[in-house]
């Protein structure tokens, strides 16, 4: 065993293998914790899902591109898993979901009131930097009330 060379060796390698594992344990406690805070019990799947979805910054995906990045980190989950979770999580109020046109549906992590633009051919939502104003809201229906506003502008590659 002596003979053996040690990766391990040297207080920088040391520090950086710490480190990293520090921030991987600080992410899954983090999710979990937003899990709980949400009233929703931390599953492998949540957590697993949870993970990629709220720690990689603010995102945008659909179920099938979420299953995709799950299987590549070798998730164990299928794809009912991940629509079931998704909507988990919108019922939870950590995710908003954008019906971008009639037949798919992105899951946004910034749940405040944004609008955004779809690219068209593309499948692409992002959100639209400038600000968009509106002078007059329409009433809601005797009985109803508001509870959000959705605006996606479809946009398609110019000729």
């Amino acid at each position: 065993m002596d003979n053996l060379p040690n990766v391990f060796t040297g207080d920088a390698i040391e520090a950086e293998l710490v480190t990293e594992c520090d921030a991987r344990d600080l992410g899954l406690a983090r999710c979990v914790q937003l899990l709980r805070d949400a009233g929703l019990r931390p599953t492998r799947q949540r957590v697993d899902l949870g993970q990629l979805l709220f720690l990689n910054g603010h995102r945008h995906v659909t179920a099938e591109l979420l299953f995709e990045e799950a299987t590549a980190a070798n998730m164990r989950l299928s794809l009912a898993t991940v629509y079931n979770t998704l909507n988990q999580f919108t019922e939870a109020g950590l995710l908003r979901r954008i019906a971008a046109d009639g037949l798919k549906s992105f899951f946004d992590t910034d749940t405040s009131v944004h609008p955004h633009f779809y690219l068209e051919g593309e499948d692409i939502l992002v959100d639209v930097s400038e600000g968009l104003s509106f002078t007059k809201m329409p009433e809601a229906l005797p009985g109803h009330d508001i509870v959000r506003l959705d605006v996606v502008v479809h946009l398609r590659k110019a000729k």
